[in-house]
């Protein structure tokens, strides 16, 4: 009940929070359910169908195999929000751990873990993630790897900075003396402090992790056809825009536009529901 209270309470300050939540409902249901809800298989391919305009049979076009256009972009969804979801997620638990343990720590541990994130941020994140696909070589696997180090960065250095300025607080120094272990102390009070600076940054790396896997993707080192991704749809579509079949990059873009939207917009909201100075 409280859980419920403190969501109303989150969407009644923030309504914009309600349309981004919204936006992430829809995509989850379009990525568990995209195969059953697609009207067409997204690989069928039927020549006589290549390159038809938006009509009602196919409301978002077909693309150069005669695909349904929309029936890729709805089961697409599953394979960026997995990657999104999965890189973001390595990065945040990988990310904040070492953080909280610099912040913490200090002296050698904090120049250490310091040292790896500066070399991370030396390279341009998108060069970094590209070398490291091409390297390993273009899988999801690797599209996940690549995405979770370029974000390992934003993670370390947020943790870090929130648990230095708290790990001589009082409560801290009153759970120290009352016995609790280093890792009691991190877990329940200095962690929760760090948590809502890490849903804004949870929220916008969703955003950029989608935004890369399309960019890899995009170039040829990501996802490989035939499988339904938003930036290879959007790669095979760009070639075809001169010559005025405009639907075939314009309705997975805007799936991907949208992607970004909603995740930016909850970031506000996440924060303010795991933030404990708001629990009032």
């Amino acid at each position: 009940m409280a859980a419920i209270a403190r969501l109303r309470y989150t969407v009644s300050e923030n309504p914009l929070t309600v349309i981004g939540f919204g936006l992430f409902a829809v995509f989850v249901i379009m990525a568990v359910f995209g195969p059953a809800i697609a009207p067409y298989d997204p690989l069928a391919t039927r020549a006589v169908n290549a390159l038809q305009p938006p009509s009602m049979a196919h409301p978002f076009g077909t693309d150069h195999l005669g695909r349904d256009v929309l029936s890729r972009v709805i089961v697409a969804a599953r394979l960026d929000l997995g990657i999104a979801l999965s890189a973001v997620m390595l990065s945040f638990v990988v990310g904040s751990a070492l953080g909280c343990l610099a912040g913490f720590r200090g002296g050698w541990t904090d120049r250490i873990v310091g040292r790896l994130s500066d070399t991370i941020m030396a390279f341009p994140l998108f060069v970094l993630a590209m070398g490291v696909v091409a390297t390993m070589g273009n899988t999801v696997q690797n599209v996940i790897y690549a995405t979770a180090v370029i974000n390992l960065p934003f993670y370390i250095r947020v943790a870090r900075a929130e648990v230095a300025v708290r790990r001589n607080a009082g409560y801290v120094q009153a759970a120290r003396l009352s016995g609790s272990s280093d890792l009691r102390i991190l877990a329940t009070q200095l962690f929760p402090n760090v948590l809502p600076p890490m849903m804004v940054q949870i929220s916008l790396n969703l955003g950029w992790a989608i935004l890369n896997a399309a960019g890899l993707s995009f170039i040829g080192l990501g996802v490989r056809p035939p499988a339904a991704e938003w930036g290879i749809m959007v790669a095979e579509g760009a070639s075809y825009i001169v010559s005025g079949e405009w639907w075939l990059a314009l309705f997975p873009g805007a799936a991907l536009m949208l992607a970004v939207f909603c995740f930016n917009l909850m970031g506000d909201g996440l924060r303010d529901m795991v933030d404990p100075t708001r629990r009032t």
